[in-house]
């Protein structure tokens, strides 16, 4: 068994498509609408389906908006270089809204951004950052 996807639910897909691929260079992997049913699936990653696990954005045609469950966390994408990884994201129009630090109580390197329906976005430091300049 693997895990395939990760769904959330999102208000407008279009700019959730834009979010997703031009902000954080994500691929919209396929897309089809269900007429009947009134909702489109897309689905984007950063690889093939069969190999790597990817993200489902469902738009309900007929939801604008969704309240945020308290259950849910975030998602989290591992990045070599979480500086520059947060300051092109902002610069695309994305949100940081908790800067680059440790985490709290250890010492992985972490921030997170929000997606255009308020979904947290966890970006991790994967390997040790570049020299950066007190400037």
């Amino acid at each position: 068994m693997r895990l395939l996807h990760t769904m959330l639910r999102v208000g407008d897909l279009e700019r959730s498509l834009v979010f997703y691929t031009e902000v954080l260079g994500m691929r919209l992997l396929r897309r089809k609408d269900y007429p009947t049913g009134r909702f489109t699936l897309a689905f984007v990653g950063y690889g093939d389906e069969s190999d790597t696990s990817v993200l489902e954005l469902t738009h309900n045609w007929d939801i604008e908006r969704y309240e945020l469950g308290e259950g849910y966390g975030h998602i989290a994408l591992g990045v070599d270089d979480i500086h520059g990884t947060c300051a092109a994201i902002a610069a695309k129009g994305g949100r940081i809204v908790r800067e680059p630090g440790p985490m709290k109580h250890g010492s992985t390197v972490i921030a997170f951004v929000e997606d255009p329906d308020g979904y947290k976005v966890e970006l991790i430091q994967l390997s040790s950052s570049p020299e950066r300049s007190a400037a």
